[in-house]
This record gives C-alpha cells, sequence and structure tokens, in this order.
C-alpha cells in the first residue's frame, strides 16, 4: 500500500512537470506559414484491397482485426490481408509486402511505433494509411480527431473515410563517437535531450498499469539540474548558433496525451516544422513554463525559444539521446530534421 501512495503522489507531482513540460504556448509568429487544409476527398468507388499490419500484442488486436474482416466481407470486399509484427520487426517487411500485393489501403493496428513504421513505407506513394489506434499514446490518431474511444467507428474510418494528404517528416542521426547512422520517419513529434532521456528510462510495468501517465515519474528524475547540452543549431541550412539546452522538439503536429495542445498553431499539412528550444535551468523555470501554459500570457519567456523552418540541423561535442513520436532512437551527436510536404495519405473521418 505504501509503495501505491508514493506512487501516487509522484504521478501527482509529476502531472505539473508534464504540464510545464509539453504545453507550450506558441509566444508569437518567426515565421510565415500558409496552411493547406484542403478539402478531404472520398477515395475512388469500388472493392479495395484492405492490408492490415496487426502487433499481436495489443490487448484489442483480435477484436480490431474481426471488425476489419468483417466489414470487408460486408462491403463485398476481397477478404484482408493480415501480417503480424514480431519483437524483430515493428512492421517494416510487413508494409513493404502490404505494397508489393497491391493493397489500396494499408491499417496498422497498434501504438505509434507500429503506425510510424508504416508511414515510412507509405509515405511518397498513393497508397492510404488507415489507422486503427490500439497503443498509450496514439498520437496521430489524436491529431486527426479519431475517436480512440470507439474502436468500431476508427474501423469505420479507416475503411470507408475520406483521406487527405498530410506531412511527413525526417530525422537523420549520426555519431562519431560510434559510426552509427540511421534515419527515422516521424508523424508528430521528435526530439532530442530531456525528453528522449524520460522516454528511454520510463518504468515499463508503470507504463503497462497507468499509459503515458508513467512518463511522469521518470520526468520528476530528470528534471533536478542546470543546463547540460550546449549544441549548434542552424535553421534551413544557415548558419549554426551555439545553445545550451536541456531539449529541442521539432513539432510537426500539436495534440498530445492528456488533452494538451503543445503548440495550438502547429498544422499538420503546412510544411513547417514547429521548433521548440527548451533552457530551463531550475525549478522556477518549469514553473514559468507551467504558468504561461495555466495563463497563456504572451510574455516571452528566455527558458523558451520557437521557429519554424523546413529543415534544421544540429551538433553536439557529445552524443545526446534521440526519439521519434515516442519511441528512442539512440544517441547522436549530429542531427538533421526535415519535413516532407504531403507525403501521406491518411483516411480521416468524414
Amino acid at each position: 500500500m505504501r509503495n501505491w501512495i508514493i506512487a501516487g503522489a509522484l504521478a501527482a507531482a509529476g502531472a505539473f512537470a508534464v504540464t510545464s513540460w509539453w504545453g507550450v504556448r506558441r509566444l508569437r509568429e518567426q515565421h510565415s506559414r500558409s496552411a493547406v487544409a484542403e478539402p478531404a476527398q472520398m477515395p475512388e468507388p469500388g472493392p479495395q484491397q484492405v492490408a492490415v499490419i496487426l502487433n499481436p500484442t495489443k490487448a484489442r488486436a483480435s477484436e480490431a482485426e474481426m471488425l476489419i474482416e468483417a466489414a470487408c466481407r460486408g462491403a463485398g470486399w476481397p477478404s484482408p490481408l493480415v501480417f503480424e509484427t514480431t519483437a524483430d520487426d515493428p512492421g517494416h517487411s510487413m508494409a513493404r509486402a502490404a505494397l508489393e500485393a497491391g493493397a489500396d489501403v494499408v491499417i496498422p493496428c497498434g501504438g505509434d511505433g507500429t503506425v510510424r513504421v508504416v508511414a515510412e513505407a507509405l509515405a511518397g506513394t498513393d497508397v492510404a494509411l488507415g489507422l486503427v489506434p490500439l497503443g498509450t499514446g496514439n498520437l496521430l490518431a489524436r491529431n486527426l480527431d479519431l475517436d480512440l474511444t470507439r474502436l468500431a467507428q476508427c474501423v469505420h474510418t479507416a475503411l470507408f473515410g475520406r483521406q487527405r494528404r498530410i506531412d511527413t517528416a525526417t530525422m537523420a542521426l549520426e555519431n562519431r563517437a560510434t559510426g552509427a547512422k540511421s534515419q527515422h520517419t516521424f508523424l508528430v513529434i521528435a526530439g532530442m535531450g530531456m525528453d528522449a532521456e524520460i522516454l528511454g528510462d520510463t518504468n515499463e510495468d508503470l507504463k503497462k498499469a497507468v499509459g503515458w501517465i508513467a512518463y511522469t515519474e521518470a520526468g520528476i528524475r530528470h528534471m533536478p539540474g542546470r543546463r547540460r547540452k550546449k549544441v549548434d543549431v542552424a535553421l534551413d541550412d544557415g548558419d549554426f548558433q551555439t545553445r545550451s539546452v536541456r531539449s529541442v522538439l521539432f513539432a510537426n503536429c500539436s495534440k498530445l496525451p492528456g488533452g494538451v495542445d503543445f503548440i495550438p498553431e502547429a498544422y499538420i499539412d503546412d510544411g513547417v516544422l514547429d521548433i521548440v528550444v527548451m533552457s530551463p535551468r531550475s525549478l522556477l523555470g518549469w514553473l514559468e513554463m507551467w504558468l504561461k501554459i495555466t495563463f497563456q500570457h504572451n510574455r516571452p519567456l528566455p527558458v523558451m525559444s520557437f521557429y519554424g523552418a523546413q529543415s534544421v540541423r544540429i551538433r553536439s561535442a557529445q552524443p545526446v539521446e534521440t526519439q521519434v513520436d515516442g519511441d528512442p532512437t539512440g544517441p547522436a551527436t549530429d542531427i538533421r530534421v526535415e519535413v516532407r510536404p504531403l507525403s501521406l495519405l491518411v483516411r480521416v473521418a468524414g
């Protein structure tokens, strides 16, 4: 019982921290933008070949599969192709197989990691992504205003909904200390520094028990301390500027778990990355950020800077942790993030 009381107290305190961490408001426009927001269109009429990328470890995976199969049967469509992810492959080969099989729509049934991997394969094609969110955060589904509490409705939207194009973004990483290189697609938000450290240090058992709130416990442990990372930052291939930071976040859109609208003016189809440089040095800095969220005042804060760009480069003398859409992607010394405008076709509610 005592452990649960301590955990509850930590979660309550962490809610304060996470709100300040995630709930930043834009102070003012620092770039011009042109949100596309074109009306969603109906897919071409006629039967569709549906492919399902299923994470079988998710609690409602079997239910989602049965709903999709029943809906396809009722519409007179071919039976859906079903590919299950594995511990070694979160969906890369399955998404390629779905494309090779001629799928008209590919539906990831899983968490944010499954969605991200499938979207990486579909970006730049005319094959639609349908969403059946079964994860903890379900970040893209939130930003597309899907009702996460109604699985059958999400299935209906994935199969029969309208479709529109949205931006994706890529993060290219290099670690000069090890020679490792990698590239990752993300849909909602990526970051380097403290946010990635928190994601990598979250207790998995607690996450299974209480969902996304588990990140607060790790957040509390990482909050103390002064700014620790000196990095060079360049926007749109401009000159590098040196900054001391706790985190740098790259947002493609804004909605996050807990009802937080991270950057209300970040659009998912405007061809712009919204970049937040965070550098609180003490509890006072976190408190200032929380007050700004609560009262939405317009006073600039020295601990937060906001920018918009099509690309951003970051260099660090020492490797720093990174993440994309909540998945840790390892340490890097050189980071390049770029937006890919309107590269992904997605199914949305009418």
